[in-house]
């Protein structure tokens, strides 16, 4: 099998590998550089080909969520016949026809964080984004005592995984009749992107008291402005990020829902490993909603790139 050379060049050549396996090669897409989630994907693929003994090769549109970028590199990877790929689609509809080349290529395909509108995947690994918006949007409002005003700063408008968290979001604001909404505007999932909205958001409103961020970089982003304007508010995330655990540590995060990409990664490739060697491998992996804060975030302290892989075992049945 050739070995793929193309794109971003972050393959990690297995040094323990098993003789047989010496050569599988998985090609991972992730959607951009800049959000920490998917650098979180990276680094869990890179350590399950480590533990398998597999080759993964990184594919990632140099402008973040391009999809004329990841449908070429789709279309170069396919020429260069790996022998699975894990795959975040940029968009899960308009992505369709690349999946669609794919599977006419007859090479085995695992669909992970984003679930693609249409497509043969050997399996789905994920979380349920509106379980996670719902769970965090209670722990915020109750913070609050059930009572103030929030706003919302959703992801890419339209993007399946924001439409899911603010559904979440909007249910859990359901239950508490005295939190008014304000506004619900799009930081697309980018931390600059939200400390602008929320600095326009502070001039239009004199009292937050809540704000529901769709991710970290945008709670991050949150947290800037509010600092900026001397003004307090109670802010969550979603993620279970890092450089969110240190926000809630510090107390100016109150919570992150885990929508842990570091596993995500780690189970997407095992799962393509299993199929090639023709092991049983489930159609669908989904994580369990929790809500990280100052109570549970020690397990989540640890940089990624020094956790351990769980297996499939141990997170189907938790």
């Amino acid at each position: 099998m050739k070995h793929l050379c193309i794109g971003l060049a972050a393959g990690l050549t297995a040094l323990f590998s098993p003789p047989a396996y010496a050569e599988e090669t998985i090609a991972i897409f992730t959607k951009n550089l800049t959000n920490p989630y998917f650098q979180a994907v990276r680094v869990g693929t890179e350590t399950a080909a480590k533990k398998f003994g597999v080759r993964v090769i990184q594919f990632v549109p140099t402008k973040p969520d391009s999809i004329p970028e990841q449908l070429s590199q789709v279309e170069d990877v396919i020429v260069k016949k790996p022998d699975a790929i894990v795959f975040i689609p940029v968009d899960y509809k308009a992505l369709v026809p690349a999946v669609e080349k794919i599977n006419a290529a007859k090479i085995p395909v695992t669909n992970i964080t984003d679930r693609s509108a249409a497509g043969d995947f050997v399996a789905f690994v994920g979380a349920d984004d509106y379980s996670i918006g719902l769970a965090v949007g209670r722990r915020l409002l109750n913070a609050m005592g059930g009572k103030g005003n929030v706003v919302i700063l959703e992801g890419v408008k339209g993007s399946l995984t924001s439409n899911n968290r603010v559904r979440g979001f909007t249910d859990a604001l359901k239950e508490f009749p005295n939190v008014k909404l304000l506004a619900s505007q799009p930081g697309n999932f980018q931390r600059l992107n939200a400390l602008q909205v929320m600095e326009n958001l502070m001039q239009s409103f004199p009292q937050i008291d809540g704000v529901l961020a769709a991710n970290d970089p945008m709670a991050v982003g949150a947290i800037e402005a509010l600092e900026a304007a001397n003004r307090k508010a109670l802010v969550i995330g979603i993620n279970g990020s890092r450089e969110a655990v240190d926000l809630i540590k510090s107390g100016k995060l109150l919570a992150s829902g885990d929508f842990n990409g570091f596993i995500q990664g780690c189970i997407g490739v095992e799962i393509a490993v299993r199929n090639l060697r023709k092991q049983p491998t489930p159609k669908e992996v989904m994580l369990k909603p929790i809500v990280v804060d100052k109570t549970n975030f020690a397990p989540y302290d640890t940089p990624v790139e020094q956790r351990a892989c769980p297996t499939l075992e141990e997170v189907s049945t938790n």
